[in-house]
């Protein structure tokens, strides 16, 4: 869910950088946008916990729907519902392809799923929002291989945040990523305060 309005003003709104190119833009005004964008309020307990379920929403780049949905499967799920949010967030197919190093960020990475480049266990998926489970295969169709952005990907382009998530075994010469396990919270490089997410919809 491509948000259309410019991600260097949703990063000032939010009060975090989406993507690496919106690090400057966010330094340099490190305050919300617009002609009030200084005035700075004392927020109230709703805004504090809408804030921080919209922080999480755009750094998956999903929906409102889609993220109520992962909340919903989290309140079923076993240990701390916060935690589970994240690790189901986490395994979605445009998050995994991202986290791996094949897309440079989280929109390119649904933009490639859903132009049908990746396939999981040898099966073309087009979804990103196919939650993988462990042991899968992600990895890019024999087609797609010698298009620029995986070529980028395959040198290693995407990989200047740090090294891979544990919790993925990648071969970026190969173009392919293994989810060996579910993420533990404390290995997400998100931020959020997911249990002010948990207070938001339980409310």
């Amino acid at each position: 869910m491509n948000h259309p309005r410019p991600k260097a003003r949703i990063s000032r709104a939010l009060g975090i950088p989406l993507t690496r190119k919106c690090t400057k833009y966010f330094e340099r005004r490190p305050y919300p946008p617009g002609v009030h964008g200084r005035a700075r309020r004392k927020p109230s307990d709703y805004q504090v916990r809408l804030l921080e379920k919209q922080r999480l929403r755009h750094q998956y780049n999903v929906s409102e729907t889609q993220l109520r949905r992962a909340f919903d499967d989290a309140v079923r799920g076993a240990g701390k519902t916060g935690d589970t949010l994240v690790s189901l967030l986490e395994r979605r197919l445009d998050a995994v392809v991202h986290r791996a190093g094949l897309a440079r960020t989280v929109y390119q990475a649904r933009q490639l799923v859903a132009h049908g480049h990746f396939s999981v266990d040898g099966v073309k998926v087009d979804r990103p929002s196919y939650r993988l489970r462990p042991g899968q295969v992600v990895e890019v169709r024999e087609r797609s291989r010698t298009k620029p952005p995986f070529q980028l990907a395959a040198a290693g382009a995407h990989t200047g945040d740090g090294p891979t998530a544990p919790y993925l075994s990648v071969s970026l010469s190969e173009l392919t990523a293994t989810l060996l396990r579910e993420p533990a919270r404390s290995e997400v490089p998100i931020i959020c305060d997911e249990q002010l997410v948990v207070e938001f919809y339980s409310r």
